[in-house]
């Protein structure tokens, strides 16, 4: 059934109803009358496809539609296999959660949206910790800005029922956003930098000082040589 729908999906030959079409190959493409391309097709012993309809003119090929047909299913395979799946990852929280235990999540979280999967992080009231909803809700915030480099929130954080949630999203690659601590962070680095390079030029600059001398020293000893070749001279 799957490869009679794919056969129907095409036309070919002459099903072909139109006045001209573009022939489009390895050596590039030009428009021919639909007969005169019918006519190639048969000189060649293939068939003549049609694969993008809605062209103007239509777009064909000049292919055995079997080997075509093999072609567009394996390109299907292909880029079915290049789809990543998107899982939801959940990532839970009390609303007292330590440090050690936040730092231990916050990792995972990271893994996850490198990973390319979403997170649902969520705080869990038990019991009367229902009272420290606005401590989980602090919490959920924190966790969102030290992963803004990673994710986006798709929606502030919410209570249903006992539990708080918040979700987030991996951005896409290379558009990543850098948090404010990364970039304060690159700030003191870039300083220390430029400080270092300064104390290096400073050091280096000293040396053509004393090579200065040196060469000063060198012209009047030179001077004074010729100054005494002149008094002998004179002599």
């Amino acid at each position: 059934m799957k490869n009679d729908k794919m056969k129907n999906q095409y036309r070919i030959n002459e099903q072909i109803r139109v006045r001209e079409v573009r022939i489009v190959g390895d050596d590039g493409s030009s428009v021919v009358p639909t007969r005169e391309a019918l006519d190639m097709a048969r000189e060649q012993g293939v068939d003549l496809v049609e694969i993008s309809p809605n062209a103007n003119p239509p777009v064909c090929r000049l292919i055995d539609y079997s080997k075509f047909l093999y072609q567009q299913k394996k390109r299907q395979k292909e880029m079915k296999a290049k789809q990543v799946k998107v899982e939801v990852k959940e990532i839970r929280f009390g609303p007292q959660t330590d440090e050690h235990d936040y730092q231990f999540k916050l990792k995972h979280a990271k893994e996850f949206l490198e990973e390319g999967n979403k997170v649902r992080a969520y705080v869990f009231f038990r019991g009367r910790s229902i009272l420290f909803k606005e401590q989980g809700e602090v919490l959920l915030l924190r966790f969102a800005n030290d992963l803004e480099e990673l994710a986006k929130v798709e929606g502030m954080p919410s209570l249903e029922g006992k539990k708080m949630f918040l979700y987030l999203a991996p951005k896409k690659a290379g558009v990543a956003k850098k948090s404010q601590q990364a970039r304060d962070r690159e700030a003191s680095e870039a300083e220390a930098k430029e400080v270092a390079r300064q104390q290096q030029q400073a050091a280096v600059d000293e040396k053509p000082a004393n090579g200065g001398l040196f060469a000063n020293a060198k012209i009047s000893a030179d001077a004074l040589k010729k100054l005494t070749e002149e008094t002998e001279d004179e002599g």
